[in-house]
């Protein structure tokens, strides 16, 4: 541990793990059965229970049109940021007085990452039926090969977009999602106008497209994916690089964003947006950034500071956000995960204890970020892993949280380690909540 100016005393008392819960609660608590991969599954099921209640011959290329369109809209609008930033107001908006276990269940709310997959994936699969039934119907030549080209573009985004293709080539996933996005929705414009047009009865070509619902929806998602491009800007930045590890990067064009939430900026806006947590300090205007090297995007920006960079969309809510939903949280991270812990322990809105595992803190971060830390939280826990090695920081997380009283554990690190607290925290029947890397 580092010593008493940065950290509390080195004397804490050493607490036991507890023993894990009973089987089946912790086979619910198994990450492969999250509340990200259940709300795939209620998709999945809402879709087939449709698919089940159809009548015979009740599948035709119009009620397959508009399950793929349903399922494209719950994909792309759940996403939007005015979206995300609802749901977490609304699950964050019960008391601390509820029971537990539905408090427990509310702060899951960052998951709806499955709602995303599983309507996407969904709906693909409705416009692969749709197709089929297009060729089955005979539909005219320029609908077919509209539909069959924007066939072949999801597949290929659904393909780039599954977790191991993800994980190692993300660069491609994110431009393979951006472009193929693009161009899947200018697709679909001209898919949806050919066959609602093919289906006209009479009256004019106009009416059948202003009347038409499949175009409306359509027009939603487009407006959905737009929005944010709406509020692209480039804005001056002032930076200051206390190491070689790390750049703070300090905003001040007008926006204040709230505690909690996040940026995605670029220096290519076309090409590559990377979201890093906000850090507004209370009582005063504009905000900073905590970017430390971890790529290659990361290292560029480190080595040659920019003196602007690109903001698109609204801020938007992250994970930490669900704190109010808990009388007392522990705060566990490393590295360069103290930037999303920062503003909540500046904002001081619910009773909170830190636990950091980092590099000589004070080298790498300056005195001034580690005195802004101590200020707030005087009892933190900060362990210097050049100094002590790396810790197990289920047992520091534990110990806080018996120590403090706390109800819950939010861990900002990287995804094995974030994965180690939050499974090793559940299975033992704690609320533990981190990012699970769905984007």
């Amino acid at each position: 541990m580092t010593t008493a100016r940065t950290a509390a005393p080195a004397h804490r008392a050493q607490v036991a793990l507890p023993p894990p819960t009973s089987l089946p609660r912790r086979l619910l608590k198994h990450p492969r059965l999250m509340h990200y991969n259940r709300l795939i599954l209620l998709v999945w099921t809402v879709n087939l229970a449709f698919l089940a209640t159809r009548p015979d011959g009740g599948l035709g290329p119009r009620t397959l049109s508009h399950a793929a369109l349903a399922n494209f809209l719950l994909a792309i609008v759940v996403r939007q940021q005015y979206v995300v930033n609802l749901l977490f107001r609304l699950a964050t908006a019960a008391p601390t007085s509820w029971p537990l276990r539905i408090r427990w269940a509310l702060a899951k709310v960052y998951h709806f990452g499955g709602l995303h997959v599983g309507g996407a994936t969904a709906g693909a699969l409705w416009f692969l039926a749709l197709v089929g039934s297009l060729t089955r119907h005979g539909a005219p030549a320029a609908t077919l090969a509209v539909s069959y080209a924007l066939l072949g573009l999801l597949v290929a985004i659904v393909a780039t977009a599954l977790p191991p293709f993800r994980a190692r080539f993300h660069d491609h996933f994110e431009k393979a999602h951006r472009f193929g996005g693009w161009a899947a929705l200018a697709l679909l414009w001209a898919q949806t106008v050919l066959t609602t047009l093919d289906e006209r009865g009479g009256g004019s070509a106009a009416d059948a497209l202003l009347t038409a619902p499949e175009l409306w929806t359509v027009a939603v998602l487009t407006f959905s994916v737009a929005l944010p491009w709406l509020r692209l800007r480039r804005v001056p930045v002032a930076i200051e690089r206390p190491s070689s590890h790390v750049a703070l990067v300090r905003f001040d064009h007008g926006v204040t964003p709230f505690a909690g939430s996040s940026t995605a900026v670029s220096r290519s806006p076309l090409l590559e947006w990377h979201s890093f947590a906000n850090v507004p300090a209370p009582g005063q205007a504009g905000f900073r950034l905590t970017i430390s090297r971890a790529g290659d995007w990361t290292g560029k920006f480190i080595d040659d500071l920019p003196s602007h960079v690109w903001v698109k969309g609204i801020t938007t809510a992250g994970v930490a956000n669900i704190e109010t939903l808990f009388t007392k949280v522990i705060y566990v991270a490393t590295g360069s995960g103290i930037g999303p812990c920062l503003p909540h322990l500046l904002a001081r809105e619910v009773p909170a204890r830190l636990v950091w595992a980092t590099r000589d803190p004070r080298r790498t971060y300056g005195d001034g970020l580690v005195d802004e830390i101590l200020a707030v939280q005087p009892d933190a826990l900060i362990w210097d892993t050049s100094e002590h090695g790396k810790p197990d920081m289920v047992e520091l997380a534990y110990a806080a949280y018996a120590e403090f009283g706390a109800e819950a554990v939010i861990c900002i690190s990287n995804k094995k380690l974030t994965w180690q607290v939050v499974h090793g925290m559940e299975r033992r029947g704690i609320p533990a909540y981190g990012a699970i890397w769905d984007s």
